[in-house]
């Protein structure tokens, strides 16, 4: 647990910075954890693109495995750096290469959804475009100068900037981002490169509490024990009641 908070906090200080500026409203993720399928398909597409990177080093591959019904040879198929299924998911690229290409470590994954929101996570990769003028040729609306490629780029394309022109207060004219253009090149369409994003957004929110799953599963059941208990009572009380009268 001291490890887990650690984390958080080391993550939460970037990340107040990253955000910061950002005004566009964020899009509705609609994550249903009731959808195994879903979360699936969200960890086939994480662990592809995202471990290549960023660890999440406090989810284990059987535990995941577990909790989401996953098959012994489709959880090896996702195993790039370990054979042990009781590991956590490490990251695939060495923490000296990530500091040198991209001037830091790349933050850990697992409890990010925590801290940002479903909603921040989807509008985030919705968000990037082309902009030539940084280190990897993209941005993103929702945070500027992001330091970090795009890595569903070959599922997305890429999108153009649109551009509006601002008027300062010494009247100068410039040029700001105001929006980008329906992404072109990548391998899926819109509607499914947005479903695809919205599984990956599913198992991020499952990966950073996996406990939920669990307590949703025994919601509903101590919910149905307490309504058949409040009938019982109640009969309890008619009969109770009947003698005394």
């Amino acid at each position: 647990m001291k490890k887990l908070m650690i984390a958080i906090l080391m993550m939460a200080l970037p990340a107040l910075g990253m955000a910061a500026g950002s005004s566009i409203p964020l899009l509705s993720a609609n994550i249903d954890l009731d959808d195994k399928e879903s979360l699936q398909r969200g960890a086939t597409i994480f662990v592809n693109n995202c471990l290549n990177c960023h660890s999440a080093h406090y989810m284990r591959y059987n535990r995941m495995s577990e909790d989401l019904g996953i098959s012994e040879s489709d959880l090896k198929a996702m195993m790039f750096t370990t054979d042990r299924v009781g590991d956590t998911m490490k990251v695939a690229l060495d923490p000296k290469e990530a500091k040198s290409w991209f001037g830091t470590v790349p933050p850990d994954l697992t409890v990010i959804e925590r801290f940002r929101g479903a909603d921040w996570l989807y509008t985030y990769f919705l968000s990037f475009y082309k902009d030539d003028s940084r280190p990897f040729g993209v941005n993103n609306l929702l945070f500027k100068d992001v330091g970090m490629p795009h890595a569903l780029t070959g599922m997305q394309g890429l999108a153009d900037p649109i551009y509006k022109d601002v008027t300062l207060p010494d009247g100068t004219i410039i040029q700001v981002v105001d929006g980008i253009s329906q992404p072109a090149g990548g391998s899926m369409s819109v509607p499914d490169y947005e479903e695809s994003v919205r599984d990956l957004v599913g198992f991020m929110v499952y990966m950073a509490e996996p406990a939920k799953l669990v307590r949703y599963d025994l919601g509903w059941k101590v919910i149905a024990f307490l309504i058949f208990l409040t009938f019982l009572l109640y009969l309890l009380k008619k009969e109770y009641w009947r003698d005394i009268h």
